[in-house]
């Protein structure tokens, strides 16, 4: 029996760097999956006349998508997805648009919620103390960081105060049993062993963003170039 275990134990020590390999190959597919929805869910989001207004795009320091986001409740809520942050380049955000952090979405909410949901998010960062504060760390939405619903078709004018108000502007396209998506009291930070996939090299969020010298990914591409042709200009 002995020399059983020990046989055995010798098969999975050799065989552990293998599987290593594979383990890690599959999450560097899932994260360039990532972000190629996330180009294609921002496409998408953009392609809806009046879906978000053109001028609020065109102020918004950053972008984060966020594809299919699970929220499943019997009373209490949760929330959990995974996707990326654009900036503009620059110290004061003016620039093209550069490469992308990934980004991870955490936590939950309470009320009378049945049923459970995939739900495309796209946050529009609108200042540059929300671009510095969710690049630093941890950033709850409705807490620190103001979050609104975003106004949809609405005018320049109209769209002023929702501005002003808040940091962060939040437009979902909600598939499931259940409306109401809310993402108040859940958190958005930089995901950090994603970017190191991603990159090929450990790489803090802020120095992806704010370098202005880190190549887009080549599954990042549909992503910055969306907004490249909807956005180019950063407009004040």
């Amino acid at each position: 029996m002995r020399k059983l275990s020990t046989y055995l134990s010798s098969i999975l020590l050799a065989f552990a760097p293998l599987l290593a390999e594979v383990a890690s190959a599959s999450d560097q597919t899932k994260d360039d999956d990532r972000l190629r929805n996330c180009g294609t869910v921002l496409k998408e989001i953009l392609d809806v006349p009046d879906d978000i207004p053109q001028d609020l795009l065109d102020k918004a320091d950053c972008v984060v998508v966020f594809p299919s986001v699970l929220k499943a409740a019997f009373i209490v809520g949760g929330s959990y997805g995974r996707g990326a942050m654009s900036c503009r380049k620059g110290g004061d955000f003016r620039g093209p648009w550069g490469a992308p952090t990934m980004m991870a979405l955490e936590g939950g909410s309470f009320g009378f919620q049945i049923g459970g949901q995939a739900t495309d998010f796209v946050l529009l960062v609108m200042n540059e103390g929300g671009a510095r504060g969710i690049l630093a760390s941890k950033v709850k939405l409705g807490g620190d960081a103001s979050v609104a619903a975003g106004p949809v078709g609405r005018d320049a004018s109209a769209d002023t105060d929702a501005t002003l108000r808040s940091e962060i502007l939040s437009y979902s396209r909600a598939r499931g049993l259940f409306a109401g998506v809310s993402l108040e009291g859940s958190t958005i930070r930089p995901d950090n062993g994603d970017n190191r996939r991603v990159y090929g090299r450990k790489i803090p969020a802020r120095e992806i963003v704010l370098s202005g010298t880190v190549p887009v990914p080549p599954p990042a591409e549909q992503l910055v170039s969306t907004l490249d042709a909807r956005t180019p200009k950063h407009r004040p």
